[in-house]
């Protein structure tokens, strides 16, 4: 092994070793006997245990799921819609579009929080889950387009004037033909949407503002006592989902290669 390939190693494993070990911390203390976040004193499953019986993490919890959820359905529902119609407007139209779609992902979150309060609060619509549920979907929705749209693009056109000439109708050349073959854009942008509307606080704040539905996210930054060990739990618990989901996708991702290189 020479110096060039042992310093690009260690640098590997630095980098990683800064990104992970915080992560690694949590977990850990997720099962210290006592509250303390710097010294472990024991190892104990209490705050796993007091996670689930606290009523008000768990409404948070749904919370988060839920407005996730619909919003991520909806918004992929609209996304994937709007990027097969941009593929058949002009390409002037297609352009300024696209333009304006990137306005919200570029644009800082704040200043999309504190819109969607200024337009509940004109429209006089009081601030709630609805509120929440409407302003998720609005800032997924950008993502969605411009993860389906190059998709879109890739589209084989022939498959769909034959669909045509074969007599299917419009909604049969949607669900048979098209979906299929931008069904990857589509589990992708889902998953970006479901990422941003999990995480999201600031947007989720100002849209619920004044009202008692608190996601995961306004939990957090509600607590008078600043953060809690059962939130480690409930943190280790959603790391543990992450990881099975990677590691299940990754064996699907070996299998399907092993088929193809038989």
């Amino acid at each position: 092994m020479n110096k060039h390939t042992l310093s690009s190693k260690t640098f590997l494993w630095m980098i990683l070793l800064i990104i992970y070990l915080p992560i690694l911390s949590l977990v850990i203390f997720s099962f210290n006997d006592s509250k303390s976040l710097i010294q472990f004193t024991g190892f104990s499953l209490e705050w796993y245990v007091k996670l689930f019986d606290s009523s008000t993490i768990m409404d948070a919890v749904f919370t988060t799921i839920l407005v996730a959820i619909i919003s991520t359905i909806i918004s992929t529902i609209i996304g994937t819609l709007g990027a097969i119609s941009l593929s058949k407007n002009k390409k002037w139209l297609r352009e300024w579009t696209l333009n304006f779609n990137n306005i919200p992902i570029v644009n800082p979150e704040i200043v999309t929080a504190i819109s969607f309060f200024v337009l509940f609060g004109a429209f006089q619509i009081e601030r709630g889950l609805t509120t929440m549920i409407i302003a998720h979907i609005a800032f997924s929705v950008p993502y969605v387009v411009i993860t389906v749209y190059p998709k879109v693009r890739q589209m084989d056109a022939d498959l769909i004037s034959a669909s045509n000439d074969l007599g299917a109708t419009p909604l049969q050349t949607l669900w048979h033909v098209i979906l299929p073959q931008i069904r990857i854009g589509i589990i992708a942008g889902a998953a970006i949407a479901f990422t941003m509307s999990f995480d999201d606080f600031v947007i989720s704040y100002f849209a619920s503002s004044g009202s008692a539905v608190k996601n995961i996210s306004i939990y957090l930054y509600t607590l008078k006592r600043g953060i809690e060990p059962t939130i480690n739990a409930l943190s280790t618990l959603i790391i543990l989902v992450i990881g099975m989901k990677i590691t299940y996708d990754y064996f699907k991702t070996q299998k399907n290669l092993k088929e193809e290189e038989e």
